[in-house]
């Protein structure tokens, strides 16, 4: 599923009881970003999903010290085929009709469990007005306002925030909102939003609206890359 010409390498993250962060390197790169097939979760890349290129790439300093949670208000997908299809639609909803770079998410999740990687780590979104250059947001395919999304879903992005602050992309001591915590919307869904206001790192108290730290610069790190 790769391209040839790849190099790979594996570094352990944290102490000696670390599980192992892998990263792709690509020959004639000093960077590198992870690939996630040895860790709690698969990220489909943009080449595997069949993305669009982007229009342009602009990127935001991490550690961020916020996630956002979304869902898309689209449709549901089960398998890697159906949800890499969802993605070439959600992009071409952004692209095309809305007139954005790109897909907004940073990552998407699907109900087959995987991840889908849309702006990743360190490039700026167009997820949360007013957030976009201070947080990462991940958005689970399908509308939750009556219902969860399933158990696979809800673990990966569990796992992909533990992966971000294992990569130094997230703070270890991050807040956690849904997109109405920052705007007018319905989203992430009456029903899921309910659940993750018990996640632990929820920060929303009472009705005090969040506040946006300050941009950090950006700088190239080890897990900065990727083909956009």
């Amino acid at each position: 599923m790769l391209a040839l010409g790849l190099l790979f390498a594996v570094f352990i993250a944290g102490n000696a009881d670390a599980k192992p962060v892998c990263y792709l390197v690509t020959e004639g790169n000093p960077h590198a970003y992870p690939l996630l097939r040895c860790d709690t979760v698969t990220i489909v890349t943009r080449a595997e999903w069949g993305a669009n290129a982007c229009k342009s790439v602009n990127y935001m300093g991490t550690p961020v010290s916020v996630v956002f949670i979304h869902h898309t208000a689209m449709s549901e997908c089960h398998t890697q085929d159906a949800c890499a299809e969802e993605m070439r639609v959600i992009q071409r909803f952004h692209q095309v009709d809305r007139g954005w770079d790109d897909i907004g998410y940073n990552f998407l999740i699907g109900q087959d469990g995987r991840a889908y990687e849309g702006r990743a780590w360190d490039r700026i979104g167009a997820h949360t007005k007013g957030w976009n250059d201070v947080a990462i947001a991940f958005s689970i395919m399908g509308d939750f306002s009556n219902k969860l999304p399933n158990a696979a879903a809800l673990d990966a992005v569990k796992a992909m925030i533990d992966l971000g602050i294992k990569l130094g992309k997230i703070t270890p001591n991050y807040k956690l909102y849904g997109h109405r915590d920052a705007g007018t919307t319905e989203c992430p869904g009456q029903t899921l939003y309910e659940l993750i206001r018990t996640w632990d790192h929820f920060g929303r108290v009472g009705d005090q609206p969040p506040v946006k730290p300050t941009p950090i610069p950006y700088r190239p790190t080890a897990s900065t890359g990727g083909n956009y």
